[in-house]
């Protein structure tokens, strides 16, 4: 690489490492802990990538985007910052960020998109400008890595008209998602018309789309409206013809209407079984997302707790809170339903529970009554470890069908495995972490570091088990 990077952070030790590395790869860095220092640089002309975080003592990193936008057009920035949510994602990408990183982030990755950046000199920004309304509920929560790589590819096809394909196993908030690239894109005036594709015929699609049904109860979309073909793979062989039939027709076409769609099966398993129409995926499919289980976004079970607690509060019933070793309970749960299954659960607790804190008992309670479900259909006691992640991994992989699941395949079932494993034995040795190394056969120090990064709350308590 060969260019000037200026990189802007108030952590002295990311200055650091990002100056060491930018260097070995062959950058010349300025860095500085001000964004005042970072504008002054950029206004002498200094500079051919930035590289900011958002939160300095002096001021906001978002902010200062158009501005240097309006000062330096071609100048890429590339936005990083510990604010994993939705919306930094959203207000990087239309303030016009060159791209954005959550932290922690890849230093590999990094590199990579500062190569690419000074690669494409003079490729000017995508800027849309906030319209300074207030920002609005959003459905998607988690900061985990998998739902920050969603949240980078929601802002990235927010303000596009591109058909857009959302997989994902039932339960993991398709639909809040498809609603969330309507509500929050240039089409929220008009309608979002979801159509059940198991169920749709041809005249109500025929009907939303072209109109002329009203006799038969069928209201037609207004030009320019989402249309939301729900679990599309459930589509019959006539359905799909038909409705490839009309996309490609200058009355229906993109143009008119953005199409949304969404998939619990993998439709490229249906396409070589026959069962789908390949041309029809390739008009769906343009851009896709796949939104995780939650079992590969354990991190976040504590963060959607406590956002369903407030949702029910708002819905009118009781205020409740949640105590530590209740979460606990909860984040190494297998929650086969997933998100939905997860805050079905709370609204019972919420509603069954007489105290105004959920307590462990009642969580642990509540979970017995769950039965326990089995993906190979066949008894549960005595199945050995081994059989049991072998199958959890097999049905992984089946979920996919024939493309790959996201790197990091290791990590995430590494991470899922140990998570409940030392969990359950610092309750067992209530929370003695010299006893529960010792019972795991590992150093203290190993142990601290797994309950650091699995993010363990350790409590003295009594017995779970």
């Amino acid at each position: 690489m060969d260019g000037t990077v200026l990189v802007a952070d108030d952590d002295r030790t990311i200055r650091t490492v990002l100056t060491q590395a930018l260097t070995r790869a062959g950058c010349r860095v300025r860095s500085t802990g001000s964004l005042d220092t970072l504008w002054r640089w950029v206004e002498e002309g200094d500079g051919d990538v930035v590289i900011s975080d958002v939160n300095f003592p002096d001021g906001n990193g978002l902010e200062l985007l158009p501005l240097i936008n309006q000062k330096r057009s071609n100048l890429p920035v590339i936005i990083i910052s510990a604010q994993n949510t939705i919306m930094t994602a959203i207000k990087a990408s239309e303030l016009g960020a060159y791209d954005y990183l959550p932290k922690p982030f890849d230093l590999k990755e990094l590199l990579s998109k500062v190569n690419k950046a000074l690669s494409n000199q003079g490729v000017k920004a995508s800027v849309i400008p906030i319209d300074g309304k207030a920002e609005p509920d959003l459905p998607l929560v988690g900061s985990s890595p998998l739902m920050q790589e969603v949240y980078r590819f929601f802002a990235r096809v927010l303000k596009t008209d591109l058909s857009t394909m959302i997989t994902g196993e039932s339960g993991t908030g398709k639909d809040l998602l498809a609603h969330a690239l309507h509500n929050l894109g240039h089409r929220v005036s008009n309608d979002f018309i979801t159509i059940n594709a198991s169920t749709a015929s041809i005249n109500k699609i025929e009907g939303i789309l072209l109109g002329g049904k009203e006799d038969l109860g069928i209201k037609p979309a207004s030009k320019s409206s989402t249309i939301y073909l729900d679990e599309i793979s459930e589509m019959s062989p006539e359905i799909q013809l038909h409705l490839l039939d009309l996309l490609r027709s200058e009355l229906v076409g993109s143009k008119n209407f953005r199409f949304i769609s969404s998939s619990r099966l993998s439709l490229e398993n249906l396409i070589n079984q026959g069962l789908f129409r390949e041309d029809l995926f390739y008009r769906l499919n343009v851009v896709s997302v796949a939104l995780p289980p939650l079992r590969d976004r354990v991190g976040d079970i504590s963060e959607l707790v406590r956002h369903f607690l407030q949702l029910s509060a708002l819905s009118g019933l009781p205020l409740k809170t949640i105590s530590i070793n209740a979460l606990a309970l909860l984040r190494y749960h297998r929650w086969v339903g997933n998100v939905r299954e997860l805050e079905n659960f709370i609204s019972r607790l919420i509603v069954l529970s007489p105290d105004e804190e959920i307590s462990e008992s009642q969580v642990n309670e509540s979970l017995r009554l769950i039965p326990l479900i089995n993906s190979t259909g066949g008894e549960t006691d005595n199945v050995k470890l081994s059989s049991s992640v072998e199958s959890h991994v097999k049905r992984y992989f089946d979920l996919h069908g024939d493309t790959l699941p996201a790197p990091g395949l290791y990590n995430r079932i590494m991470r899922e495995v140990e998570y409940p494993l030392i969990a359950l034995s610092l309750s067992a040795t209530r929370g003695n972490q010299i006893k529960t190394a010792e019972l795991l056969g590992i150093n203290r120090n190993t142990l601290r570091k797994k309950i650091k990064d699995l993010d363990i709350i350790v409590t003295r308590s009594k017995k779970m088990m």
